[in-house]
């Protein structure tokens, strides 16, 4: 049993299944700062020490052992899924990355060559036309995940739905999931539940958005970047993420959710 993108506590109070773009480095953050009392000086996706992660190793008996037994409050986050894809076409494809270039490589060159992607440069200010270039991007996100061409998904666009199923599939079971557009008020509860050997107060933490800065800013209203053609492409890549988390697929400039989510229902959609 694997349990990939799960995060847990060192004091094993909390367990949290990773959806990118979905106020992940905070959330990380407050998790590293409720065992030690400090956050993590640089950016906790880098972190190989003072937090558990699937991803490491020696923390995957940790993990498994906890999650299969349920020994400690789970929980997620999830984003409406109009600006998740925004918030990811301006971060990863058209942003300068941490390391000083671009997202994976020749993705980028892959995009401007076979979907006519414009995405400007740091030198001319980021100047492209942002509203054509996203729609490009999105049959280009559409291609990945329907016909895994030409590449596979990356997790930044792939469902949440995806992402989320995998932990329950393999026999986790969640006890909280929330929404990023009212984090505050969601991971209270999830602190609310848990004993943390520092208390946080969610009022004085920052968020930790490690993308920003790193390219350009979104230049109009959500609603703006999808019409009818982009909408129904939306709709046939995440029409679970909208139905199960209860997001407004009708209105992109709503990103607030439209009803409560409902933990039977998404450990029974999603268990299959």
């Amino acid at each position: 049993m694997s349990f990939p993108g799960t995060w847990m506590t060192t004091s094993e109070s909390m367990v949290y299944r990773v959806v990118p773009k979905c106020a992940c480095s905070t959330i990380g953050q407050i998790m590293y700062y409720s065992d030690h009392g400090q956050f993590f000086d640089g950016d906790i996706h880098d972190a190989k020490s003072g937090i558990h992660k699937w991803a490491m190793e020696k923390s995957q008996p940790l993990i498994r052992q906890n999650v299969t037994a349920h020994k400690s409050f789970a929980f997620t986050c999830v984003r409406n899924p109009y600006t998740r894809i925004l918030s990811s076409f301006f971060d990863k494809i058209c942003g300068i990355q941490r390391n000083g270039k671009r997202y994976r490589g020749n993705l980028v060159p892959l995009l401007v060559q076979k979907y006519g992607i414009k995405v400007g440069s740091p030198e001319d200010g980021f100047e492209f036309d942002q509203i054509k270039s996203f729609r490009r991007f999105l049959l280009f996100a559409r291609d990945t995940i329907r016909w895994r061409r030409p590449m596979d998904p990356d997790i930044h666009w792939s469902a949440m739905s995806g992402h989320i199923s995998t932990y329950i599939v393999n026999g986790g079971r969640y006890d909280r999931i929330f929404w990023t557009e009212d984090f505050n008020t969601g991971m209270q509860t999830v602190l609310d539940q848990v004993e943390t050997a520092t208390p946080v107060d969610l009022g004085a933490i920052p968020r930790f958005n490690e993308s920003e800065g790193h390219g350009p800013k979104r230049a109009h209203p959500v609603e703006d970047y999808f019409d009818d053609l982009s909408m129904h492409l939306i709709y046939e890549i995440y029409k679970k993420d909208f139905q199960i988390f209860k997001y407004d697929f009708e209105n992109p400039a709503n990103k607030m959710p439209t009803g409560e989510i409902d933990l039977d229902e998404v450990h029974a959609k999603l268990g299959q």
